[in-house]
């Protein structure tokens, strides 16, 4: 049997639920490098507090288990950003947490989840997924990073407010990576706006979800290949299983850009949009900049992630070409 979709009501749900802790982010235009007549309307996720959208998914599941989570513990897998957001809301809440990262995790990462207080586990790439499920037979509550409704439920209050701020919206660019933020916003845009369009951006190094869709069949990457890629916040080496189903259902295309074409957008949201964004939050904004998505009024794109290396910031903007 395939698995139950999130609904619309489970999106309003989440948003009353992580009001007062999660911010409302703006929309920032960014005017087109070649088309200046022409902006994106940027949903600046990476002015969250943990600096990505990964705080909303986060804490609709912790809020929602929070009794077990205080006499248990809570345990989570991340290459960063949702590591991130999980050790916040634990230090928040006085919870104790584990999170699980990718020994390949860039260090900025790890050390920004250590300060905060969690306990950190380092794996091989290949046990990211798995290792926490042996904390979570010992009574952690385990806080999935993109499988999960609640998470599902909690990145599509993105969908809900980006409908209220861009009244004529027309297409939503989002980054895919195990497709928990693609699925909430698509789910909440489809149902409230059918005629919208919804575009994931992967990058070509790591493109499994381009793949599945244009199979019609959930596949996954083997890590050696996805990790090849700058962004390192979508080298998830498949969909989710609860992602899959809403991917395949609402969303239109899945499109790929390289990595170079990524640090232009880096660069580009540094210098016009005062935006400091890593690769991984760059990816639609890479493929707007590209016009391999639509280059039209009502566009509007998600900025993931603002976790980005001070070295390689420094020296994206370096770049004069």
């Amino acid at each position: 049997m395939s698995p139950e979709l999130v609904g619309l009501d489970d999106i309003r749900a989440a948003a009353d639920r992580i009001a007062g802790v999660v911010l409302r982010t703006p929309v920032i235009d960014l005017p087109h490098p070649e088309s200046p007549d022409i902006s994106l309307h940027c949903k600046a996720e990476s002015l969250q507090p943990t600096g990505a959208f990964k705080l909303r998914g986060a804490y609709n599941t912790i809020a929602q288990v929070i009794d077990q989570a205080r006499a248990n513990g809570i345990v989570a897998q991340s290459s960063g950003n949702h590591a991130r957001a999980v050790a916040w809301l634990a230090r928040r809440l006085d919870l104790r947490a584990v999170i699980v990262m990718p020994d390949a995790a860039p260090p900025n990462k790890v050390a920004a989840v250590r300060a905060l207080g969690a306990e950190v586990e380092l794996v091989p790439a290949a046990e990211r997924d798995t290792r926490p499920l042996d904390w979570a037979a010992k009574g952690y509550v385990h806080v999935p990073p993109y499988d999960d409704p609640r998470v599902i439920a909690g990145q599509g209050t993105i969908g809900l407010e980006l409908l209220e701020q861009v009244p004529d919206l027309e297409t939503v660019v989002v980054p895919v990576s195990g497709g928990g933020l693609i699925s909430g916003v698509a789910t909440a845009i489809k149902v409230l706006r059918p005629d919208t369009k919804v575009i994931g951006v992967e990058p070509v190094l790591a493109a499994d979800a381009a793949e599945s869709l244009s199979l019609g069949r959930r596949i996954a990457w083997d890590p050696k290949r996805t990790y090849r890629t700058v962004a390192d916040g979508l080298r998830t080496t498949a969909l989710g299983i609860h992602p899959w189903e809403h991917v395949r259902r609402y969303v239109d295309e899945i499109v790929t850009v390289t990595d170079a074409q990524i640090l232009a957008a880096v660069r580009y949201l540094a210098i016009e949009g005062r935006l400091v964004v890593e690769p991984a939050g760059a990816v639609a904004v890479a493929a707007w900049m590209q016009e391999i998505v639509p280059l039209r009024r009502g566009t509007a794109a998600v900025v993931s992630g603002g976790s980005i290396d001070p070295q390689l910031l420094a020296s994206v903007l370096e770049e004069t070409s």
